[in-house]
């Protein structure tokens, strides 16, 4: 390709783009009309022009036209990705558009992680259950005596009420450990994805080793009974961090043409609505598991009750939501 079909090739888009990122074309980009007419158009040919830039460095065309597609990058990413004031309507849009969105223009992702956590976590189970010293090569003793007495119906602890005080920090508690789990796990994926996927095995096999050692101990009602209300969007948001990882490592190797630094920073537009989303769904779990799982003395037909109808919930958020009733969904 020459420099002059180049720019004969892409001139009048670049023309297009200076309107809106220069002059009285800035000043309207976010009111009106404007807004309305460029919205769906803007985004496209802002990576177009991330493509061109790469373009005509590789190739090695004239700086003042390098120097042009870089200033006009810039401007571009202030728009697209600036700061903008927290609202409720970005808030509502994210939840109920970005988010489930992102999982299902990432569905083959997402899919591959919950069958690698859930397979290893049913196997793992299903191993203590037949061999019970299975779970001393992955916890101490004293671990899993713990994990024993957390259970027991007979515990000294056992339906004895909580204070309003002790739910709160148990809140906080549950914030800190499952923000880290999630946020380890999505750093792994630096690692090339293997990191994060590596993470998230371990997991599996660990939580269903534990669930599958309190099953041998005859404590499954108790255990099922506390955890029913939380894990369809604890363990949802864990599946989910991994993925989002993965993502970001594989592009570290399949770059489809870029530099290393520019794939990586088209996988971080998508891996980045499944983590805010995965952090938001770990705060909900934290909530239930400090203020509703704890309760004890709620009838047990109750709690199993409401854990499958979050299960039903998130199945149908992440199917439905955000879909456009009149054209169709627009990922």
């Amino acid at each position: 390709m020459t420099q002059r079909s180049f720019i004969a090739k892409r001139e009048k888009d670049w023309m297009e783009l200076e309107k809106i990122l220069t002059g009285t074309g800035r000043k309207n980009i976010f009111a009106g009309q404007k807004i309305r007419e460029s919205a769906a158009w803007f985004p496209q040919a802002f990576r177009q022009l991330t493509g061109d830039l790469n373009t005509a460095r590789s190739n090695g065309f004239d700086p003042a036209l390098i120097e042009r597609l870089n200033r006009l990058t810039l401007e571009g990413n202030q728009i697209l990705y600036g700061a903008r004031p927290f609202s409720l309507k970005f808030l509502s849009a994210f939840l109920f558009k970005t988010f489930p969105r992102s999982i299902r223009s990432q569905w083959k992702s997402f899919c591959a992680c919950f069958f690698i956590f859930f397979g290893l976590a049913v196997f793992s189970a299903l191993l203590c259950i037949r061999f019970p010293g299975y779970i001393n090569e992955l916890m101490s003793p004293w671990q899993a005596g713990n994990l024993e007495e957390m259970y027991n119906p007979e515990s000294e602890h056992f339906l004895k009420p909580r204070e309003v005080s002790t739910d709160a920090d148990m809140f906080g508690f549950y914030i800190y450990n499952n923000i880290s789990i999630a946020f380890v796990t999505f750093a792994g994926g630096l690692l090339g994805g293997v990191g994060s996927l590596l993470i998230l095995a371990f997991n599996g096999i660990f939580i269903g080793a534990a669930a599958g050692h309190i099953i041998s101990c005859g404590y499954q009602e108790t255990f099922f009974s506390f955890v029913i209300g939380h894990s369809p969007f604890e363990l949802t948001a864990i599946i989910i961090s991994a993925q989002a990882g993965f993502l970001l490592g594989y592009r570290l190797f399949i770059t489809r043409g870029l530099s290393r630094g520019a794939s990586l920073r088209e996988a971080g537009k998508t891996a980045l609505p499944l983590i805010s989303g995965a952090a938001l769904m770990l705060v909900i779990a934290a909530v239930i598991e400090a203020f509703w799982s704890s309760r004890h003395e709620i009838d047990r037909n109750i709690r199993f009750i409401a854990g499958f109808a979050a299960m039903f919930l998130v199945l149908i958020y992440f199917i439905f939501a955000g879909r456009s009733r009149r054209t169709g969904e627009k990922t």
